[in-house]
C-alpha cells in the first residue's frame, strides 16, 4: 500500500489531498502532512482525516513526498531532513531545480512539477519533470496524484521556466481579463453581479469551446468576427494597445524570474 507525505499544508497541498481523497487514489489513512502553522494542521487534519505529523517522519515513512512549500523557504524546509534513497520527492516549489534538490538528497528519485491555481476547483494543469533516478513505475505514479486535479503534461526540465510562464503565472493574466471585462461592463451601465456573470461565462465558455470543437483559436477568433461589425471594432483597439504582445512579454518575464529564483 503506498503511501504520501507533504511537507507543507497550503492551498495546494490541501488541493492535491483533496483530490487524492476523492479520485479513489489514497485513503485518509494513507496520507500525512507536515505544516508549521498549528491553526492550519488542524484544519486539514480535520477536514479531510489524514494524520499531522512532524516533518522527520514525514520524509521517513511514506513512498511519495510532496514538497509543497513556496520557492523562497525551501531551504530551511529541508534543512536537516534526510530523505532515503528508495522514496520518490516530489516539490511543487517554482523555480527550484531538480539538481538542487538531488544534491541535497543524493540517489533521491525526483520529480518537479509545476502545477497551477485551477488546480484548487481540479482544474489544473501539471507540468512534471524527471530526474535521473526516476523509474517509470514512479513517473507513472506522480502523474497520478497530478491528475486528481486537472490533466498533465510531461516536459523536460529546460522548460519548466517557459511552462512556469505559461500555465503557472497564466491564470493570474486571464482573472485580470476577467476583472477588466467586469469593470467595462459596470462601466456601461451593468449591475456589478450581472457584469461579473457576463464576464466569467464567457471566459469559461470560450475555452470550452475551444475544447469541445477541436477548433484553434484563431479559428473560432475568426468565427466570431464580422466584417464591420462590434467585434472587429473591439479587437482593434486591442491590437492598438498591443494586447497579444503584452501578454507574450507578461509570460517571457515570469520565465525569466523562474529561471532566476532556479539560480
Amino acid at each position: 500500500m503506498v503511501s504520501i507525505g507533504f511537507i507543507g499544508g497550503g492551498r495546494m497541498a490541501e488541493a492535491l489531498i483533496r483530490g487524492s481523497i476523492s479520485s479513489g487514489s489514497f485513503k485518509p489513512d494513507q496520507i500525512s502532512f507536515f505544516d508549521i502553522d498549528p491553526k492550519r494542521s488542524d484544519h486539514i487534519r480535520r477536514k479531510y482525516g489524514v494524520k499531522a505529523a512532524n516533518a522527520d517522519e514525514v520524509v521517513k515513512d511514506p513512498e511519495v513526498v510532496v514538497l509543497a512549500v513556496k520557492p523562497q523557504v525551501v531551504a530551511e524546509a529541508i534543512k536537516g531532513l534526510s530523505v532515503p534513497k528508495e522514496k520518490l520527492l516530489i516539490s511543487i516549489a517554482a523555480g527550484i531545480s531538480i539538481g538542487f534538490l538531488e544534491k541535497a538528497f543524493p540517489g533521491v528519485a525526483v520529480i518537479r512539477s509545476m502545477p497551477n491555481n485551477p488546480a484548487l476547483a481540479g482544474a489544473g494543469i501539471t507540468a512534471l519533470a524527471r530526474g535521473e533516478h526516476v523509474s517509470d513505475e514512479q513517473l507513472a505514479l506522480a502523474g497520478g496524484i497530478f491528475r486528481s486535479v486537472g490533466e498533465v503534461v510531461m516536459v523536460k526540465e529546460k522548460d519548466m521556466d517557459a511552462v512556469t510562464g505559461l500555465s503557472g503565472s497564466g491564470p493570474a493574466y486571464v482573472y485580470l481579463m476577467i476583472e477588466a471585462l467586469a469593470e467595462a461592463g459596470k462601466k456601461l451601465g451593468l449591475d456589478p453581479a450581472t457584469a461579473e456573470k457576463l464576464a466569467l461565462e464567457t471566459v469559461s465558455g470560450a475555452a470550452r469551446t475551444m475544447q469541445e470543437t477541436k477548433k484553434s483559436a484563431r479559428e473560432l477568433r475568426e468565427m466570431v468576427t464580422s466584417p464591420g461589425g462590434t467585434t472587429l471594432e473591439g479587437l482593434r483597439v486591442l491590437e492598438k494597445m498591443r494586447f497579444a504582445e503584452a501578454l507574450v512579454e507578461a509570460v517571457a518575464a515570469a520565465a525569466k524570474k523562474s529561471k532566476k529564483l532556479s539560480q
